[in-house]
């Protein structure tokens, strides 16, 4: 009987994980519910691993000066330094992975539909682009297959992840 190696695939811990959201919720998904068996994931929640609680404050990007800023509007906390250490220290120690699957508009983890505002009071967004977790796996993983929930429900979009995490862990294992 022929075996197939197992994509590693870093996730957002929220997605049917872990009641980790900014408002304590956990999302579920029934893509990663039913991959569940044949991927090895690897859950991650980084507001969680910089000591942001749960429930919380959300957070939002704030582009000012030409420089992005991750910050907690409500208490004016900065979190940008503690981010950046956080995803640099943990994509270094992860390994090789096969792919990404992130939480959509999340200020950390949405891969190109993160809200970016120019105010921590301002109300309409001036730009959209990845968040601060998500920018730093797309550098130091710029080939790995990397989408998030929202687009996994298209098919076409899926059956790409798909095949581009199981080519990447059979590349892997050679």
């Amino acid at each position: 009987m022929k075996t197939f190696p197992r994509p590693r695939v870093v996730v957002s811990k929220c997605l049917e994980f872990a009641p980790c959201r900014y408002n304590g919720a956990m999302i579920s998904d029934e893509f990663v519910r039913r991959m569940k068996g044949r991927v090895d994931f690897l859950p991650v929640c980084p507001e969680m691993e910089i000591g942001l609680g749960c429930p919380r404050d959300p957070i939002r990007v704030v582009k000012t000066g030409g420089r992005l800023h991750l910050v907690q509007p409500s208490t004016e906390r900065d979190i940008t330094e503690a981010m950046a250490e956080f995803a640099d220290r943990f994509l270094a120690a992860v390994g090789e992975v096969d792919g990404f699957l992130l939480k959509s508009r999340s200020p950390s983890c949405g891969i190109r539909d993160v809200e970016m505002f120019a105010g921590m009071a301002e109300e309409a967004a001036v730009e959209f682009g990845a968040g601060f977790f998500a920018r730093a796996a797309i550098e130091r993983f710029p080939d790995a297959p990397m989408e998030d929930e929202g687009q996994l429900a298209v098919a076409a979009v899926r059956e790409r992840f798909l095949e581009g995490i199981s080519e990447r862990a059979a590349a892997r294992r050679r």
